[in-house]
């Protein structure tokens, strides 16, 4: 009905009627919309600038520029300049989100549970694979292959080297070994390092009996030829642990939610690489989608822990 109307006006009500439907549309000469293309920067670049945070799990000096890299992918896909923080901590992070201070940040998996309940942290995505599968780690306890330590209940009554308060593969997964065999925490000397190179260090320079070191950690020190796996023997491993997630901030806007989640997932795998390489993903593939339910194990370890945010 509607064509048979417009055969029946005369040419030039078609042509008032026409630039009226543009008018009407935002549109211009050509045809194309300026709101919507407004709407969408307005969206993906809340403020005019969007920050994203890194936990300190590498030397900070190491992580800025590899993540600068993929700042400078994401920038570009959502229009909007991408600064990144290296933090001071887990703890640091946590309360940054909360006091929107960051809009999107990566957390470590036990971090991101904590981020979740005090921050609204929502996970978008995490590092794939070549293959084009989730990326996990393990957490591991290294002792001198000359040392007399043959098994995790060795440990009772030694000196063991931590990574930093509150990590994951750093502290938490370690001391859960150290239960399940038996071992209570004021049964061992623990030496929290500050992190995960500074642990390995220690056990390098003989200051401790045994010293976490993670399967990215080793990866990273072996391919930099700092650390020979065959001067060293694994007393524990954890099992797989999902690689950190890049979360959004809980109160975003729906909009920038969803284009930040899009841009994340159209990085290409070069963009991710350097990144990739200290979280042990090398040959990076592309970041793939995961929810919070893709960290129910880190829930129920904080529970079984009886962990809090004090813990981080």
């Amino acid at each position: 009905m509607k064509t048979q109307l417009l055969k029946t006006l005369p040419a030039a009500a078609l042509a008032v009627t026409a630039a009226l439907a543009l008018s009407a549309c935002g549109g211009n000469a050509n045809g194309s919309s300026s709101a919507p293309a407004a709407d969408a920067k307005a969206a993906s670049c809340p403020g005019g600038e969007i920050t994203f945070g890194i936990e300190p799990y590498e030397d900070p000096a190491k992580l800025k520029p590899a993540y600068d890299v993929l700042a400078a992918a994401l920038s570009k896909k959502l229009d909007c300049p991408v600064k990144v923080q290296v933090v001071e901590d887990y703890a640091a992070e946590v309360l940054a989100m909360r006091n929107g201070k960051l809009d999107i940040g990566q957390f470590g998996p036990l971090g991101y549970v904590f981020a979740d309940q005090k921050a609204k942290a929502e996970p978008l995505v995490s590092f794939g694979t070549a293959d084009k599968k989730l990326s996990s780690y393990t957490a591991g306890i290294w002792v001198p292959k000359d040392s007399p330590i043959r098994k995790i209940e060795d440990l009772k009554g030694k000196s063991l080297a931590l990574g930093s308060v509150g990590s994951t593969s750093g502290d938490v997964l370690p001391r859960f070994g150290l239960r399940e065999a038996g071992i209570a925490d004021s049964d061992l000397k623990m030496d929290y390092t500050g992190g995960h190179p500074e642990a390995l260090l220690a056990l390098k320079n003989g200051k401790v009996d045994a010293a976490e070191i993670n399967s990215q950690t080793l990866a990273t020190a072996v391919s930099e030829g700092t650390f020979t796996k065959d001067d060293f023997r694994l007393v524990w491993s954890s099992d797989p642990i999902p690689n950190d997630p890049i979360t959004v901030r809980g109160d975003a806007d729906p909009a920038f939610k969803k284009a930040v989640k899009d841009a994340f997932l159209g990085l290409e795998p070069g963009d991710i690489a350097m990144v990739g390489a200290f979280l042990d993903v090398t040959p990076p593939g592309p970041l793939l989608e995961v929810s919070k339910e893709t960290y129910t194990p880190l829930f129920e370890l904080a529970e079984t822990m009886n962990l809090t945010e004090k813990d981080l």
